[in-house]
């Protein structure tokens, strides 16, 4: 669990995140939205450590983060899986070599145990067969399937993705979503997603945080963003044609029922 307290930040006095208070819960996925400069990514970036909030508490499992100090951020970050938007594969490395990559960082196992958790992680994601190609010869799902890979080896309480979906397909995105729900629910990882896709939103949006103008707007699942009443998440939510004919389907089956 990662429980945020009244998270405050600002750049040259403008304040851009502005009292956010929210729970993530563990096993779950919790997706963080919003449009472009509306502070979820510095959000993300607090929630990691990158960025130090001017004031406020993150809480992982009881341990605020902002205060700790070299010893112990560095044992919460071995706790922590990042899916980065690019990827971030090592195109000099192999995808095996790259998933193996964190734990030569953070572990002292011998290679071979090193190769057996890695192979493990890759066949987790389907992708044991492209264990000694490098990441020119696969496709963009292939990496971010790597990628996933990578993030897990480390078996972490928490996944942080930055925009997961970002260059894929429709189905292939479908396909990323639902690989990273089940990873979720199987290691009972606290998963937080940043993300623009709307199609993530309806289908893995089990806790949604939507952030405009640096200020948590609303909170709910996306069952509860059909009958939201926020203007402006419904201007995010149903700004293209198809989800605005969803969320009139959806209105008449209520008025309707």
């Amino acid at each position: 669990m990662i429980n945020v307290q009244n998270i405050l930040k600002s750049f040259d006095e403008k304040a851009v995140i502005k009292d956010i208070s929210v729970t993530f819960d563990p096993g779950k996925t919790n997706l963080i939205i919003g449009r472009s400069g509306s502070g979820k990514t510095v959000f993300m970036k607090i929630l990691i450590g990158l960025l130090r909030p001017d004031s406020g508490k993150i809480l992982y499992n009881g341990r605020n983060l902002p205060n700790m100090g070299k010893k112990e951020l560095k044992v919460i970050r071995r706790e922590m899986g990042m899916l980065f938007q690019g990827s971030a594969l090592f195109d000099s490395m192999t995808v095996l070599e790259n998933v193996m990559f964190p734990l030569t960082m953070f572990t002292k196992e011998i290679r071979k145990e090193r190769e057996k958790r890695a192979l493990f992680c890759l066949e987790r994601v389907n992708l044991k067969e492209a264990a000694n190609l490098y990441p020119g010869e696969i496709s963009g799902g292939m990496m971010k399937r790597a990628a996933i890979a990578r993030a897990i080896a480390l078996n972490p309480k928490y996944l942080f993705c930055d925009e997961p979906n970002s260059g894929l397909d429709p189905k292939t995105a479908l396909l990323i979503d639902d690989l990273i729900h089940d990873l979720t629910i199987e290691y009972n990882m606290t998963t937080v997603i940043n993300t623009h896709d709307m199609n993530s939103v309806m289908n893995i949006g089990e806790k949604i945080v939507f952030i405009h103008e640096g200020c948590k707007e609303w909170e709910g699942t996306k069952n509860d963003i059909m009958s939201s009443t926020n203007p402006d998440l419904n201007d995010l939510v149903f700004a293209s044609d198809l989800f605005k004919r969803v969320k009139e389907v959806e209105q008449y089956a209520y008025d309707e029922g």
